[in-house]
């Protein structure tokens, strides 16, 4: 019989009270750990994802990539390592029972990483903001101009195998950390597949698309990485 797959999930999460729990809460039951990072949450987000069933670590420097490292870091120090890691955002705008369909490959082909693609079909009207489907659209042009890269997205719901990952040394500590993992996936000649995903509204505002500064901040940060590497 074949072993049963152990999955972790971690869920970047700052001042998400509202949705932290509904994420939770329909998360398949196959995964073995759910681990909320609260990113200096100022509310009862991490009240509530403890509630829910969550491992709620702190971390209180600000930045996506500071998130996913914190939980990286309490996996690490664990006595058994995962099979898959599963990254998905606390505000609700993914849908977490998909989570199935996104493992699939790893699982079924042995694929190293999937993406979550929120494409347009599947989007919610206002679910994307303009500079989120630009700032996709030229980050995945560019990636495919530069690298070959077949990638439409830089959907934050993805899936990869925990060795995989920790090969990728990631380093981000803020916006870069997805196009991070996706250029290095493809530098080291990893298997990859996009998986079309349903997109949702998010429960309150977001604290990257939903502010010019943090739109702006974060697409430097995504060019950034692209440029590092088209030059190395």
């Amino acid at each position: 019989m074949k072993k049963k797959a152990l999955i972790k999930v971690i869920i970047p999460a700052y001042n998400e009270e509202d949705s932290v729990a509904k994420v939770i809460a329909e998360i398949p039951n196959l995964v073995d750990e759910v681990i909320v990072v609260s990113n200096n949450s100022t509310d009862d987000t991490e009240k509530n994802a403890s509630a829910a069933g969550a491992t709620v670590l702190k971390e209180n420097r600000k930045g996506y990539g500071y998130a996913c490292l914190k939980g990286m870091e309490h996996i690490a120090n664990q006595n058994h390592n995962p099979d898959i890691i599963v990254f998905l955002d606390g505000d609700y705008s993914d849908y977490p029972s998909e989570l199935t369909k996104i493992i699939a490959p790893i699982q079924q082909q042995n694929i190293d990483m999937v993406i979550g693609a929120r494409v347009k079909k599947w989007r919610e009207d206002g679910s994307m903001t303009f500079p989120q489907i630009f700032g996709n659209w030229l980050a995945t042009t560019l990636m495919r101009l530069f690298f070959g890269a077949k990638f439409t997205d830089l959907g934050p719901f993805r899936a990869i195998k925990y060795q995989k990952l920790l090969q990728l040394n990631m380093q981000d500590k803020t916006y870069g950390w997805t196009v991070e993992m996706q250029l290095k996936a493809i530098k080291q000649n990893f298997s990859y597949i996009e998986i079309p995903v349903h997109y949702k509204n998010r429960i309150g505002v977001s604290k990257v698309s939903g502010t010019l500064k943090g739109a702006i901040f974060a697409g430097v940060k995504i060019l950034g990485w692209i440029f590092k590497y088209s030059f190395k």
